[in-house]
């Protein structure tokens, strides 16, 4: 079977407390990869994302967790899924790719996602922002909503 990254996204909104419908999507597509027998990963980079969104403020577009509460949330994800490791052939990928996709601003975040995708072989991300990946031959992406509808 194949290994998918969960994005940050992904993550976040599998916590979100306003939207019952999105953070139960969130938990579905998880659900469904991991009964079809494919494995779901991350990387350090998510639980830094995870971090700083769920301990901003609401009105700054975060979260508005506690700091306990973050804590918990990442130790959850840390047991539940394959945490793969930094290693110092990312950034050499990382700087392929934002050269070879002319990727500037906020996107280099995602370039680096792909980029350590990549260096460990991981070839599917479930997202709800596949726009922002689209440009990487390399990678597929896949909507919440695309995993939890298809066919088995």
């Amino acid at each position: 079977m194949s290994v998918y990254l969960a994005d940050t996204n992904i993550l976040l909104r599998a916590i979100q407390r306003d939207d019952a419908a999105v953070r139960a999507l969130a938990r579905d597509a998880l659900k469904v990869l991991y009964r079809r027998g494919h494995s779901v990963c991350i990387f350090p980079q998510n639980l830094i994302e995870l971090w700083s969104v769920s301990t901003r403020p609401l009105s700054s577009n975060g979260l508005g967790l506690s700091l306990a509460e973050t804590g918990r949330y990442l130790s959850r994800c840390e047991s539940f899924f394959t945490v793969l490791p930094e290693t110092p052939a990312i950034f050499g990928e990382w700087k392929r790719l934002v050269t070879a996709y002319g990727v500037s601003g906020l996107k280099v975040h995602d370039a680096r996602l792909v980029a350590a995708m990549n260096v460990h072989g991981v070839k599917h991300i479930v997202t709800f922002d596949v726009e922002d990946f689209r440009r990487y031959r390399e990678i597929r992406a896949l909507h919440a909503e695309e995993i939890v509808s298809q066919k088995p």
